[in-house]
C-alpha cells in the first residue's frame, strides 16, 4: 500500500464557509431505516456515524421536517424534541470520535409516502401518484394519489423546513442540506411531469423553481446562509421524475439561488463530461460538492477514488461518496493508502434493522 495523500487534493484540508474540513471527502446522505418508529435516531445510529467520523464532512441521512413528509418506515425526522435528542446523541458520538462537522439533510417525501407509513395522505404539487409501489410496514403497496398542496400548505411546509433547520442546530449539526433531488417533494415541484399546477408555482421554469427558492430563503433566514447547502439531481429519473427541460430548468434555479451565498451546492450523479455539469460549475460561484456516478451493483475496487479525482479535476471542490462509506467505516484511510475495500452487502441495506450490514463492516485493523 502506498500513501498518496501528499499528491492528492482529496486528502488536503479545506474550508466550507466558516468550517474547517480535514479532507475533501464527504459521507453522502443515504437512508438506512434504522430509526425508531417515531423517527428518532437510535444508539445504533450513533455508533454507525461515529465509526465514519474520519470523513471531512458527514451529511446525515434524510430527515423529515413534518409528519406528512415521511417516506418509508423507520426513517429519521427532525420535528419533535425527541428527534432533537436522538440526533444530539449522534452528533456527540461523532465529536467524541474525533470527527469533523456534520450537516443534516432535510427531506420531504411529497408523493413518495403512504398513509400506512405516516398516518396521513401524502401531499404533492399535483395529484399525480408515484408510478411504482412503496415500502410499508406490511410490505410493498401501490402508491396512493397525493393531495394537491394548497397555497396554505406550501407556506406551512416552507415554515416547517425553517423550524427543522433550527432544530438541527439545536441537535449539534453545523448546518443543513435542503434536499431538492431524487424525486422527492422539492424535485416534484421542479419537474414538469409531476407539477401540473396553473398558479404561481407551476407552468414556466421560473414558477416551478419558486418553491425551492422559498424553502432555501426561509432556511437561510432561520440559521444563516453559510450553514445551508442545496442538493439537486438534474436528469435523475428515480421515483418517476422526468426532468425533460433540465438544460433550462437548472440554470434558472441557479440564477436565483447562486446570489444567496449558500455553503454549497451538491450535485447527485455528477458527470464531469456532461455539458450541464460544466454549465452548473460555471454558473455556481461557491463551493460545489460532486457525488460521482458509480456502479449501482457494487462499488469499484478503488472505492471510488478515480471517480472522485476526476470530479476534482473538473472543478468540484469536495466529493461525496455514499456506498463506499457504508461498507468502509475507515474509507478515508483506505483511499489514502490504496487498501482493498469491503463490498456492500445489499441484502442488509434497508428495511431490515439491526447491526448486520450496518455497524459490523470491518476496519483495516480488525481481526477477520
Amino acid at each position: 500500500m502506498t500513501d498518496t495523500a501528499t499528491t492528492s487534493r482529496l486528502f488536503a484540508p479545506t474550508r466550507l464557509g466558516p468550517l474547517n474540513l480535514p479532507n475533501r471527502l464527504v459521507m453522502a446522505p443515504l437512508t438506512r431505516n434504522r430509526a425508531a418508529a417515531d423517527g428518532s435516531p437510535t444508539p445504533l445510529m450513533a455508533e454507525y456515524y461515529a465509526q465514519r467520523a474520519s470523513a471531512g464532512l458527514i451529511i446525515a441521512e434524510a430527515s423529515t421536517p413534518n409528519a406528512v413528509g415521511q417516506t418509508y418506515p423507520n426513517i429519521t425526522a427532525i420535528h419533535t424534541d425527541a428527534h432533537v435528542a436522538g440526533w444530539r446523541r449522534v452528533t456527540e458520538a461523532v465529536a467524541a470520535a474525533g470527527g469533523g462537522p456534520m450537516f443534516l439533510q432535510i427531506q420531504h417525501g411529497g408523493r413518495v409516502g403512504h398513509p400506512d407509513n405516516s398516518g396521513l395522505t401524502p401531499v404533492a404539487p399535483s395529484p399525480i401518484p408515484l408510478p411504482e409501489t412503496i415500502h410499508t410496514p406490511t410490505g410493498r403497496q401501490d402508491a396512493v394519489v397525493p393531495r394537491e398542496m394548497t397555497p396554505e400548505d406550501i407556506r406551512a411546509t416552507v415554515n416547517d423546513f425553517a423550524a427543522a433547520a433550527r432544530r438541527a442546530l439545536d441537535a449539534g449539526f453545523a448546518g443543513v442540506e435542503v434536499h431538492s433531488a431524487n424525486g422527492h417533494l422539492l424535485h416534484q415541484f421542479l419537474a414538469p411531469n409531476t407539477n401540473r399546477r396553473t398558479d404561481a408555482y407551476g407552468g414556466s421554469v421560473d414558477n416551478r423553481v419558486r418553491f425551492v427558492v422559498e424553502v432555501v430563503d426561509a432556511v437561510a433566514a432561520a440559521i444563516g446562509r453559510e450553514r445551508v447547502g442545496l442538493r439537486i439531481s438534474p436528469g435523475n429519473t428515480v421515483n418517476g421524475i422526468a426532468d425533460t427541460d433540465a438544460d433550462t430548468l437548472y440554470p434558472a434555479l441557479l440564477a436565483q439561488v447562486a446570489t444567496r451565498n449558500l455553503a454549497y451546492l451538491h450535485i447527485v450523479s455528477a458527470d464531469p463530461e456532461q455539458p450541464l455539469f460544466q454549465r452548473i460549475r460555471a454558473d455556481w460561484p461557491g463551493t460545489l460538492i460532486g457525488n460521482p456516478v458509480l456502479p449501482r451493483e457494487q462499488i469499484p475496487a478503488d472505492g471510488g477514488r478515480q471517480a472522485a479525482e476526476r470530479l476534482l479535476a473538473a472543478g468540484a471542490d469536495i466529493v461525496a461518496l455514499g456506498r463506499p462509506f457504508l461498507a468502509n467505516p475507515d474509507l478515508v484511510e483506505r483511499l489514502r493508502t490504496g487498501a482493498p475495500v469491503n463490498p456492500v452487502r445489499d441484502r442488509y441495506m434497508m428495511y431490515v434493522g439491526g447491526p448486520t450490514g450496518y455497524t459490523d463492516y470491518p476496519t483495516l485493523g480488525a481481526v477477520r
